[in-house]
């Protein structure tokens, strides 16, 4: 049996693209020799994945899961919305989240850890989904949030489970009331998020930069308007208050009242639970956001390949 180094998985992983344990598997079957590894791959259909790889994965599930205080998000992504139909792919996003709220590790981490059950990794294992449903796949993202006592409450929007579909939520509440009412309104503000879609949970929290861009922009629109030098420290504060109630959630007005603010919302709860509700933070991931997605013209695409 020839000499197997991790060099060698290495290199046929990067030339097929399928996953570590295939790669290692191949080269042994094949005693060593990288061609006949390659084709014993390309017959096995797990080499396939290589030439999907380029293509761009903007469908597929955004999964949640939430065990006692603590609570996690990923998001897998498939070309096509039929995958995320598909009951392997989403065995594979249910797995997958509850394996990151298991271990609350980054991205890099979750990728390496035991599938259950196959002998692969978390990465290999949708190596090896590419190469059975036939569509490039990514694991794209996660992200982890807790609170020392309280709750972590969820709303999955979209969804074809209970933790799995297009938009997921998480919202922390830290307070020692009563846990039915803080999940009653951590979802309530859960669903305001999907909705209202705001940047950060307070004014303290957001963005330095993005509040610098916004100041310059009201400001070189108050000066633009001839405004006195005197007047426009004022018009751009103005402006700025309004800026926060579209974008930080604590100033938002509540989309299931349409009058009050989320912040008020919290303190009128924490009068009725009958102790103080710190909310602590949110995650929401929407499927697909920040992927530039291809728009195919299929008449042209017909047309040419008709020549």
């Amino acid at each position: 049996m020839a000499d197997i180094t991790a060099a060698d998985v290495k290199a046929l992983r990067e030339r097929t693209g399928a996953g570590m344990m295939d790669c290692k598997k191949a080269l042994v079957e094949c005693n060593g020799n990288v061609e006949e590894a390659v084709d014993w791959l390309r017959k096995k259909g797990l080499a396939a994945a290589a030439k999907k790889s380029g293509r761009v994965a903007a469908e597929g599930l955004v999964g949640v899961c939430v065990e006692g205080t603590e609570g996690s998000v990923v998001e897998v992504n498939a070309e096509t919305d039929f995958v995320a139909r598909n009951e392997l792919f989403q065995k594979y996003a249910d797995e997958v989240v509850k394996l990151a709220c298991k271990r609350k590790c980054d991205l890099n981490k979750l990728k390496t850890l035991d599938y259950p059950g196959t002998g692969r990794n978390v990465n290999d294992e949708l190596t090896n989904l590419v190469a059975i449903i036939g569509e490039n796949m990514q694991l794209r993202r996660v992200a982890h949030i807790s609170v020392s006592e309280g709750v972590i409450a969820s709303y999955v929007h979209n969804k074809i489970s209970d933790n799995l579909g297009k938009i997921g939520v998480l919202v922390a509440l830290e307070s020692t009331g009563d846990k039915d009412k803080l999940l009653e309104l951590g979802k309530k503000i859960a669903m305001h998020i999907a909705a209202a879609n705001p940047q950060s949970t307070s004014i303290a929290d957001l963005d330095p930069a993005v509040l610098e861009r916004e100041r310059n922009i009201v400001s070189e629109q108050a000066k633009s308007m001839g405004k006195p030098t005197q007047f426009v420290d004022k018009i751009v504060e103005g402006r700025l208050r309004k800026f926060y109630e579209e974008v930080v959630l604590l100033e938002q007005v509540y989309v299931i009242d349409g009058e009050t603010k989320v912040k008020d919302v919290i303190a009128n709860a924490a009068k009725e639970i009958g102790a103080p509700i710190e909310l602590k933070g949110f995650i929401k991931f929407a499927l697909g956001e920040g992927i530039e997605k291809q728009t195919t013209d299929f008449a042209a695409e017909v047309a040419a390949q008709l020549g």
